[in-house]
């Protein structure tokens, strides 16, 4: 679904809550003075979106980030994730207390479970998940968390969790770019309204020196990474791109300011598998 003439610099959830329309990830972002002055630097741009993860092991520099950036907390959107190991009730409660404590924050804008459980690791992989989401959905009842989702969960791992839940999921943050739009994922989410971020919106190096996408973006007078951006926002996708270059970061975010044609769209669409990570959510080992 192409959303045009998408502007808006929010997407509102199933629940009403307001997410900025561009995140800043951090992912691989390292951690001590890179990671915080990669924050302060998003912030002072105008991201208020900032996607962080406890596996990411740079959350205490994420935070100190947004404390050193003098923005008040109610004007940031915060996202973090349960990684694989903290599965379970009890593990989500403890691992939510613990990234706070890390982030420096009282409560989360947004909280994600990172991976499903998968039958190719757990027998009892629909339980694990439907007691990691009632853990998000305590916090959620609680106010601790404005939001709950979810990340790199396929349609039949949302089906399990919605024929168990008490609070519907409100994003799924998936791998999606040029040449891997997982389209049936999409479609899916959007008949559910359930919000798609995307992670890695620019694949690897590797798409930002494609001919089709350089041609195209020249048409614009933008970079291939905008592009990008601006091409996830108008299939209703929200993008998280991430850098550590002050010069990137600033431009990562100036993509309000012009619109791909519909054909230029349906070229991007159609590009062949290219710059994805390969990671599979039903294959995963970690």
């Amino acid at each position: 679904m192409t959303t045009k003439g998408n502007m808006d610099k929010t997407f509102k959830l199933n629940n009403g809550v307001l997410i900025p329309s561009v995140g800043f990830g951090t992912w691989q972002t390292p951690d001590g003075e890179t990671a915080i002055k990669a924050v302060k630097c998003a912030i002072a741009d105008g991201y208020r979106h900032i996607d962080a993860a406890a596996v990411y092991a740079n959350e205490k520099s994420v935070g100190e980030g947004i404390r050193q950036s003098g923005i008040r907390r109610e004007d940031l959107f915060v996202t973090s994730k349960v990684w694989n190991t903290e599965r379970g009730y009890d593990s989500t409660l403890h691992a939510f207390d613990k990234t706070c404590g890390d982030l420096g924050l009282e409560y989360l804008d947004l909280y994600l479970i990172h991976w499903p459980a998968v039958a190719k690791q757990f027998d009892n992989w629909r339980e694990i998940n439907a007691d990691t989401w009632r853990a998000m959905e305590h916090l959620y009842k609680e106010g601790r968390i404005k939001a709950i989702g979810v990340s790199n969960f396929l349609p039949h791992h949302l089906e399990a969790i919605a024929a168990d839940a008490e609070i519907p999921v409100m994003v799924n943050q998936i791998e999606f770019h040029p040449g891997f739009m997982q389209k049936d994922c999409v479609e899916y989410c959007n008949a559910k309204d359930i919000l798609v971020e995307a992670w890695s919106p620019l694949g690897t190096g590797r798409m930002l020196t494609n001919e089709t996408l350089k041609a195209i973006a020249a048409k614009y007078g933008k970079s291939v990474a905008q592009l990008c951006i601006r091409w996830a926002m108008q299939h209703g996708v929200l993008p998280l791109p991430k850098s550590v270059t002050p010069e990137r970061i600033r431009e990562n975010l100036d993509v309000f300011g012009f619109e791909i044609s519909d054909a230029d769209m349906q070229t991007i669409d159609r590009m062949e598998y290219c710059g994805g990570s390969g990671l599979a959510p039903d294959e995963i080992d970690f």
